[in-house]
């Protein structure tokens, strides 16, 4: 969208907004991806109509908002992002309307404890935003969801506890069945390579070392230098196997690939990890427990000494 056009919508957004009573009982929200979707789809079900703004595949790191979205945040009620830098093409959206105050705009990471957070880089400069790769730490961010809901719907408070110590008691039942999967791999073989490095909470987690090709964002080409030094740690430690990711290009993974065959070292593509985004609705990774669940299984497939 021409940056004249998204400036007057930005204004837009500040100066209108939530003012309007709601007219068919529902709660419209904007979540802008899958992950902050589900929770609120399972706090709240009927009671809201959701659009979440980025689908499967999608990568929020480089996503710049449509002329669709910009409408929806305007009509939104409440509106749920993550973060701590995720949504960078949309930072100035969300600062515009966190300014005008009229759209509840939360950012759900941001409620995480700032000593919970793992730094994005060595200078220290920035927390990593993939916090939803931890169970554990991700349920912060559904107890952010469900007192922002009460905080503009404050009818439905007996249903959203309800409902969110429901979706809780999930999370947990989740976190012991990766925990008892990652168990099966030994933990010399506990390397985990991916495209970008969207993996280190799960990796704290579930005593994962993480590595990767590209940094936190995917905004920068991946550097020849980078796919060298990941190169050498896969032939070194004989990983057998590599991971795509389903919202970053294969391209730099197929590189390390091809590089340590090259050398005499066979690894394969050991399948797609969701990283940033959920899967298809009506599949298996269509929701935040499915989704981790089906990564550990690609992981456990492709990892463990069978």
């Amino acid at each position: 969208m021409p940056t004249r056009y998204l400036s007057i919508i930005v204004l837009l957004l500040t100066l209108t907004g939530c003012s309007t009573p709601v007219t068919d009982g529902h709660l419209r929200v904007v979540a802008t991806t899958g992950p902050i979707g589900d929770i609120v789809q399972a706090i709240a079900g009927e009671r809201v109509v959701l659009r979440t703004l980025l689908g499967p595949g999608i990568d929020p790191h480089t996503y710049v908002a449509t002329e669709s979205d910009l409408f929806a945040l305007q009509e939104a009620q409440i509106v749920f992002y993550n973060g701590l830098h995720l949504e960078a093409g949309l930072g100035r959206i969300f600062e515009a309307m966190n300014r005008s105050g009229r759209i509840p705009t939360v950012a759900v990471a941001e409620a995480i404890p700032p000593h919970l957070l793992l730094y994005a880089d060595e200078g220290r400069n920035a927390y990593d935003p993939h916090v939803w790769h931890d169970p554990q730490r991700w349920s912060y961010a559904v107890r952010a969801v469900r007192d922002a809901l009460i905080a503009v719907d404050p009818g439905g408070s007996v249903i959203y506890h309800r409902r969110t110590e429901r979706y809780l008691a999930d999370i947990q039942s989740l976190d012991a069945e990766l925990r008892a999967m990652a168990a099966r791999i030994p933990p010399e073989r506990r390397i985990l390579v991916t495209a970008h490095d969207a993996f280190q909470y799960f990796g704290q987690a579930y005593g994962f070392r993480v590595e990767a090709v590209q940094g936190i964002s995917t905004a920068s080409e991946a550097s020849a230098t980078a796919i060298r030094s990941l190169t050498e740690l896969v032939v070194t430690n004989r990983i057998p196997a590599i991971f795509v990711e389903t919202s970053v290009s294969p391209r730099t993974i197929e590189a390390v690939q091809s590089a340590a065959r090259a050398v005499g070292h066979e690894v394969r593509l050991g399948g797609a990890l969701f990283s940033d985004s959920l899967g298809d609705p009506d599949g298996p990774a269509g929701t935040y427990v499915g989704m981790m669940r089906q990564n550990m299984q690609t992981i456990v497939s492709a990892l463990a000494d069978m």
